[in-house]
């Protein structure tokens, strides 16, 4: 049941444009940071004559802090409201990544990507200050939006990196890069402070909280959360892993430069930033967000296994265009559908814990690539990662006939 001061609250703010934008700002931003930085990373730890190891730790740092991250800030924001959080993680991402300029050494600089992974957790919060604020139906509009912002970030970051960065100069030649992605997020912040209404009133978050591993087994009990995470995951474990090892295919295929591995992703990323923006919600609208997402993963498992047999001309750009645009209109529905069946004191816990669980696969993901690129065959990714998603089709099934068949749900009494 949703109290009248939420009600209350979700109506001033479900009437606020500028708060919505912003928040897909925040996403943007997010991502746009992430960006500038991800692809000079390789670069930033040869800076500190660092070995490959290290190196890859940097890399891994950043998704270890944000599994753990996007419960605690998604739980927290639950119990003392969405704003707060918001605000907060911002900032402190904000000090993250002007620190990581002048970090004097690669331990130092392990420790700030930790942080700022942890601080940069904060997607369960937006998706809960989504829920909270929209009706059932523009849900999944509203959530693939996001998805949109995301992608938007995930094209321009790197290109703003390399424009930006010094390579030559040692670790002060990518200062202007960090603190160009600090200052974004500190407007970020000025604009939630000033434009995003709070959705949870005053005295609306619970008054005892069950704890995290309760919660884990309850959505791991639960015949929609449970599968909608386990989806999350897999999906994500298959598409982080065949693009962490993209390049290395692509060049051992085909004689690939950066430039072209970089083009391929960009045009994936222009199809699936319009698909979010534009398609999702009208086909989840038109078709139900369990048909949309079983469908998508139907198509990304068939573009996955089609993959191996590409030219290394328009056949390759297509089959990696399809699996954007199959993910683009099926993964907005999964945190739609979890809304659905939980309570408003619960969203940002249970969102939290999918999140989680989609950095987690960002961390397996790549580590099980690379084992079957280097040991199996170059190909390998590609076959195991088409054999993960299969099953998720029937996980989506699942749920979607598992969301008819239940009321709106509170967890813990």
């Amino acid at each position: 049941m949703t109290s009248p001061n939420l009600a209350a609250a979700a109506d001033a703010s479900r009437n606020s444009p500028a708060a919505m934008y912003t928040l897909l700002s925040v996403t943007f931003i997010n991502i746009l940071g992430f960006g500038i930085v991800v692809p000079l990373l390789p670069f930033y730890g040869a800076s500190f004559h660092a070995p490959a190891w290290q190196i890859a730790l940097i890399f891994s740092a950043y998704p270890i802090g944000t599994f753990f991250g996007e419960p605690f800030w998604g739980r927290l924001s639950d119990r003392i409201g969405r704003k707060p959080i918001l605000v907060s993680t911002i900032l402190a991402n904000c000090l993250c990544y002007g620190a990581l300029a002048f970090a004097p050494n690669i331990y130092v600089a392990f420790v700030i990507r930790l942080i700022g992974g942890m601080a940069a957790g904060n997607g369960s919060v937006i998706q809960g200050y989504i829920a909270d604020v929209s009706p059932p139906e523009l849900r999944a509009t509203r959530m693939s939006r996001l998805g949109g912002a995301y992608n938007i970030g995930f094209i321009l970051g790197p290109v703003a990196g390399g424009l930006l960065a010094k390579t030559s100069v040692g670790p002060i030649g990518f200062q202007i890069p960090l603190l160009a992605a600090s200052a974004l997020c500190g407007c970020s912040a000025i604009g939630v402070a000033l434009a995003v209404r709070e959705s949870r009133a005053a005295g609306d978050g619970p008054t005892a909280q069950p704890s995290r591993w309760a919660m884990l087994g309850y959505a791991a009990r639960h015949p929609v959360i449970g599968r909608l995470i386990l989806l999350t995951f897999m999906v994500g474990l298959a598409f982080n892993g065949i693009e962490s090892v993209f390049g290395l295919w692509a060049q051992h295929r085909f004689a690939w430069r950066p430039r072209d591995v970089g083009l391929c992703f960009a045009v994936a990323g222009l199809v699936s930033a319009p698909s979010q923006f534009f398609l999702t919600g009208a086909l989840s609208r038109r078709f139900g967000e369990a048909t949309m997402l079983a469908a998508g993963m139907i198509g990304t498992v068939i573009a996955m296994a089609l993959q191996p047999f590409g030219d290394g001309g328009w056949t390759t750009y297509a089959c990696m265009a399809a699996v954007a645009l199959c993910s683009s209109v099926a993964f907005p529905n999964a945190g739609a559908m979890m809304s659905r069946v939980i309570d408003e004191d619960h969203q940002g816990q249970i969102m939290g814990l999918n999140n989680a669980a989609a950095a987690l696969s960002r961390v397996v993901g790549p580590l099980t690539a690379g084992l079957v690129f280097a040991g199996l065959t170059v190909d390998g990714p590609f076959w195991l990662g088409a054999m993960i998603v299969a099953p998720a089709f029937f996980l989506a099934v699942g749920a979607g006939r598992a969301v008819r068949r239940l009321a709106f749900l509170t967890p813990f009494a």
